[in-house]
């Protein structure tokens, strides 16, 4: 396995590649939505999940906890449990508090800093319990510990809709990988935002407050800081839009005005009104994402929602092989 230098050194490889390549784009303009979590924009994220418009992390909270139960029994005793984009690891809090002796809790994120952090609060509520974090794009191939204990199942957790930030393919790859890291038995706990009406789901990606108006904004300072850039960021803004063919929330860094700026000597152009499009929050039916569970080797066991049916929480077994 990589140490921590090798993979930050990958990283840094990865983030430059990326954004010389999204920002020389000649039509629209892109910076993968995975980059948006640096610590600042892990925190960042957390202030969202509070805003009163972002309903999305209070709904899920919810059926988490009414259904604690439920969803321990699906994962069984002396889990192993693998969460994918931990972040702060709140709802993991659920989850753990509810199983029969889990064996190990593995925590997977982007952000080293801020894992580390989540890693060591998950241990101190937690003092019995086995955490092994791991530091890692889950949206690529990457290496789990190898001392995995043999004992009990595997089970993925991948709450806050998370799912609605990749593409098709990028999805049903995901799926297919959480599927191998599981193995045969395994079983795993999905969260679903819902399709709605879009005035709501407009407000969840643009909150009053402009908490993710500067945590859309973060990525352009966090290439300023990383790759030695002069974005001159107060020539941008955040907007949401929706995108009625691919069923998703888009964000958008909209440029105020003409600019010009460089990154590592090479220099970029943008006109007045033209965008960098940094995230995609789709919207699914349960129907269509156990379709798309079940082409990657799921199937689907349990649905768990609110009253309201605005967001789901899928409880999938492995199925057959994919």
């Amino acid at each position: 396995m990589l140490d921590k230098t090798d993979t930050e050194a990958q990283q840094r490889e990865a983030f430059h590649r990326d954004v010389h390549a999204g920002l020389a784009k000649p039509q629209q303009k892109t910076l993968p939505a995975r980059w948006l979590y640096d610590d600042r924009g892990s925190e960042l994220f957390e202030e969202i999940t509070q805003a009163p418009e972002y309903y999305p992390t209070r709904t899920e909270t919810g059926i988490l906890q009414e259904n604690a139960g439920a969803i321990a029994a699906l994962f069984g005793s002396e889990a192993v449990i693998l969460e994918y984009g931990a972040g702060a690891g709140i709802k993991t809090e659920i989850v753990l508090e509810a199983l029969d002796r889990p064996s190990l809790y593995v925590p997977i994120d982007i952000s080293g800093d801020f894992l580390a952090a989540s890693a060591e609060r998950i241990r101190e509520r937690f003092p019995d319990l086995a955490v092994e974090p791991v530091t890692a794009d889950f949206t690529q191939e990457f290496d789990l510990p190898g001392d995995l204990p043999e004992a009990g199942s595997r089970g993925g957790f991948f709450p806050g809709s998370t799912i609605g930030n990749l593409d098709r393919a990028e999805a049903l790859a995901f799926l297919k990988r959480m599927r191998r890291h599981v193995g045969e038995g395994g079983v795993a706990v999905l969260g679903c935002d819902l399709k709605k009406d879009i005035p709501t789901l407009i407000a969840a990606y643009d909150d009053a407050a402009g908490v993710t108006a500067a945590f859309d904004l973060n990525i352009l300072t966090r290439i300023n800081r990383e790759l030695g850039a002069d974005i001159p960021v107060e020539s941008f803004a955040h907007e949401a839009r929706w995108n009625e063919a691919t069923s998703a929330i888009e964000m958008h860094l909209v440029a105020r005005e003409p600019v010009t700026f460089s990154i590592d000597g090479r220099r970029f152009a943008m006109e007045e009104g033209e965008t960098i499009h940094t995230e995609n929050s789709r919207k699914y039916d349960v129907e269509g994402l156990a379709a798309l569970a079940k082409e990657a080797g799921w199937s689907l066991d349990e649905v768990w929602t609110d009253g309201k049916k605005r967001f789901a929480v899928m409880g999938l077994k492995v199925g057959s092989s994919a």
